[in-house]
């Protein structure tokens, strides 16, 4: 089994950025090698999402109107969110809610594998953030339905010295500051 000692994430790739105003939607796609009912089953059961997933969930998010609790993974300060599954069209479309930010997932068959798209409506001063995170759990995912997992990477922001330069990268290819990192707590 691979561990995270190995993994290096490559250089920021796939996202870009949707401006609306004062409403931003990061726009993530990322090819993987795996069929739509295998990218379908990660990304809306609970015990897949909890190997590669920024969050934990209680329940299946596979069902059209289900009401299930989000919590975010790997923070010392808890941040639980109900959310109800807006429209799941399996193994196509998925969207729902966390906290005041939209989610729609589509997955598109392509010649060995899926194409998934990621809209994620995000407070603009940490679309970066979002983009570094997702490219990383992304990574964590293509190796898990590869059968090999390496184990989930969440945590405080600040805290990961790859998930910093990532935000970096994508500060410049999207032409913003991000928002500072915190100082990591110390016990």
């Amino acid at each position: 089994m691979s561990t995270h000692a190995n993994y290096v994430p490559g250089p920021a790739f796939g996202a870009e950025v949707h401006k609306d105003g004062d409403h931003w939607t990061l726009i993530v796609v990322r090819e993987l090698r795996h069929a739509p009912e295998q990218v379908w089953e990660a990304i809306t059961d609970p015990e897949h999402l909890r190997q590669w997933a920024p969050f934990d969930v209680d329940g299946s998010l596979a069902t059209e109107g289900a009401s299930v609790h989000l919590a975010r993974a790997g923070t010392s300060t808890p941040f639980i969110s109900p959310t109800t599954v807006k429209r799941a069209d399996p193994p196509r479309l998925l969207e729902y809610n966390w906290g005041l930010q939209n989610l729609r997932w589509q997955l598109e068959p392509l010649a060995g594998g899926t194409r998934l798209t990621l809209w994620h409506s995000i407070d603009h001063r940490f679309i970066c953030w979002g983009a570094a995170g997702w490219q990383i759990c992304f990574d964590v995912l293509d190796r898990l339905l590869a059968g090999a997992p390496i184990g989930r990477m969440v945590g405080e922001p600040g805290t990961n010295t790859e998930w910093q330069r990532l935000v970096g990268e994508y500060a410049e290819q999207f032409g913003v500051t991000p928002a500072k990192f915190p100082k990591p707590q110390t016990s």
